[in-house]
């Protein structure tokens, strides 16, 4: 094999690590996590870790396919545009061919629902339709007739996904049980994955207007975009102390205030957004991503040391 041709393909695979947006996994990995851990402290009896694999591979698949088919539309409805700032501006820059990015989150929507019909035949009907409101959500994020992203129902929608739906999903499929408590364990991470969102939509809130969509941040403007965000971002870790407080989790949950100096690094950051300078938190989704990361991990693993000690 050549140079050249070892050249050209690592420059695809950048470019589909570019359209994919790996950085945002988190917001589907750490809801397995949490589920699994979760079955490990509220479940006594035994636990399927085979279908683990399953559960995390399927996740990240449609978190690709949403990725994708939004990377798609969005460029379609010039929602992305040369001028903006958001996606992953592998379509704007031309450096794919659309139908190769719709096809492939097609394709991932396709195998990840594969994987899911597996967990069907463990676990039953109810599994399915968890999973088909993940299919729902991520395909008509952008896609006719719903588009919830341009009505203003994103941030409604991503707390459900990749918050209690994701979370308890994981729980059940492990273990074949439901509990409420798996739900609200949820919160604080559901909070957060809002926020990634949510940081998006502020940026682009002169974008959207122009391509006459309406996501939340742009209904309630900049002042109230900003409060959201700080109620976002605190409601994680107040989330977090309530539920300590109520006995759903052990206090060694407390440890997620070792990610505090990122948080509040970003929430000084974003109170310097403006409407007209969208640049100046350019980057605070994937700032916000990395302290869902870090959240989600030291809250994972505080509830694994709660199961195992």
């Amino acid at each position: 094999m050549t140079s050249d041709k070892i050249s050209i393909q690592r420059s695809k695979s950048s470019l589909w690590v570019q359209a994919v947006r790996p950085f945002a996994f988190s917001a589907s990995v750490i809801p397995v996590l949490l589920g699994t851990v979760a079955a490990m402290f509220y479940f006594p009896g035994d636990i399927s870790w085979y279908l683990l694999p399953v559960l995390i591979i399927a996740a990240v698949l449609f978190h690709t396919g949403g990725n994708l088919i939004s990377e798609y539309f969005d460029y379609k409805k010039e929602v992305d545009r040369k001028e903006t700032l958001g996606g992953g501006r592998i379509l704007v820059d031309e450096l794919l061919p659309p139908k190769q990015i719709l096809n492939a989150g097609i394709l991932s929507f396709v195998v990840g629902f594969a994987l899911g019909l597996i967990l069907v035949l463990v676990r039953g009907v109810d599994i399915l339709y968890l999973g088909l409101f993940g299919l729902i959500a991520g395909v008509f994020y952008t896609v006719k007739p719903f588009q919830f992203k341009y009505i203003a129902l994103g941030d409604v929608l991503i707390f459900l996904a990749f918050g209690p739906i994701l979370v308890l999903g994981s729980y059940f499929a492990l273990t074949g049980d439901m509990n409420w408590n798996v739900i609200w364990s949820s919160f604080p991470i559901s909070f957060l994955v809002v926020g990634i969102l949510h940081a998006n939509n502020t940026r682009d809130m002169k974008y959207d207007k122009q391509a006459h969509i309406k996501t939340f941040a742009g209904i309630i403007g900049i002042k109230g975009a900003k409060l959201e965000y700080y109620f976002l971002i605190t409601g994680a870790y107040m989330a977090t102390v309530i539920l300590v407080v109520s006995g759903i989790v052990d206090w060694y949950v407390l440890l997620v205030v070792l990610s505090l100096p990122v948080a509040i690094k970003n929430i000084k950051q974003f109170s310097k957004a403006s409407f007209e300078n969208p640049k100046g938190i350019a980057m605070l989704d994937v700032q916000t991503a990395q302290l869902h990361m870090q959240f989600g991990l030291l809250f994972v693993v505080s509830m694994l040391l709660s199961a195992l000690l």
